[in-house]
């Protein structure tokens, strides 16, 4: 328990950047918290910050040793949650976070339903289009529309979508039908730049799909649809975002021979957590509802 104490603390200073920030945090004594991550320096033989008269900064195997301390940490906190979680029902709050169309067409839904289910629990609903850091920034699950690289973080996938192509029948009436991505050249493109920032989801280099320079560029997914839908040109979204659009007829699939690479929907969490109330309910809904399949 005494090495478990020094690793809390030694997460502390670096989280607020101060010993006595830290020791604040903690309830001890900044004497105590300086000397309790001494020691762990000492017993690894490596310093782990940087001390000024001004600030306090991780070294390069500090940065690398926190993050290993937080997802032990976590795991370990996980297990005491799951056994005393252990037949409890959700409660206190949850939060979630997902980029905001996805969230509000697939994740709102279920959201909504998990409430109605668990009247002890509340959920926090962040609809961002860009990566969170979950234990920085407190968030429980996120969802993510990628490929995701390992870490120490646990991943569930629950679905996948697919990039596509559309326009509007008015378009189409218009300017014909492409039936192969070389025709696209011919046409005019809306790009969208960029959907959940680092991911990088939709890739707008030209050169790769065979389109012509875009006629119109926007960084907002649902300003390029809505283009689309007006007649100005063809859209390259991923599959979900067009769902209603194609059955309202307000817009029609084209190119459907050309079948690009799935992209997994995944739950992001702390492993050590899985088994808590909140997380085991919201992530058993949304594997019920979207079972895994395409969206």
């Amino acid at each position: 328990m005494e090495q478990l104490k020094a690793l809390r603390t030694f997460i502390a200073v670096a989280e607020q950047a101060s010993f006595a920030q830290a020791a604040r945090r903690l309830h001890m004594s900044p004497t105590t918290v300086t000397r309790t991550v001494a020691a762990l320096e000492d017993s690894l033989g490596t310093p782990l910050l940087i001390r000024t008269t001004r600030s306090v900064r991780l070294t390069e195997e500090g940065a690398a040793f926190l993050e290993r301390c937080r997802a032990g940490l976590a795991e370990i906190d996980g297990a005491f949650e799951a056994v005393r979680g252990t037949g409890q029902a959700p409660r206190g709050t949850l939060t979630v976070t997902a980029p905001v169309m996805f969230g509000r067409l697939h994740i709102l839904p279920i959201v909504t339903e998990l409430i109605q289910r668990h009247p002890g629990l509340n959920v926090r609903l962040l609809l961002l289009d860009r990566v969170v850091r979950l234990v920085e920034e407190g968030v429980d699950v996120a969802v993510r529309i990628a490929d995701l690289p390992d870490s120490a973080l646990h991943m569930r996938k629950v679905g996948e979508v697919r990039r596509v192509y559309s326009a509007s029948p008015a378009y189409l009436a218009e300017k014909g039908e492409p039936h192969h991505l070389a025709d696209l050249r011919h046409h005019r493109m809306i790009a969208i730049e960029d959907e959940v920032g680092a991911h990088r989801l939709l890739d707008t280099g030209h050169n790769r799909t065979g389109e012509g320079p875009p006629r119109l560029s926007v960084n907002s997914v649902q300003a390029g649809i809505e283009a689309a839908i007006s007649g100005l040109g063809i859209v390259r979204t991923l599959s979900y975002q067009i769902t209603q659009d194609l059955q309202a007829g307000r817009l029609r699939q084209i190119l459907t021979d050309v079948v690009s690479p799935a992209l997994p929907v995944s739950l992001l969490f702390q492993s050590g957590r899985r088994n808590t109330p909140n997380i085991r309910a919201f992530t058993d809904l949304v594997q019920e509802r979207l079972r895994g399949g395409a969206l």
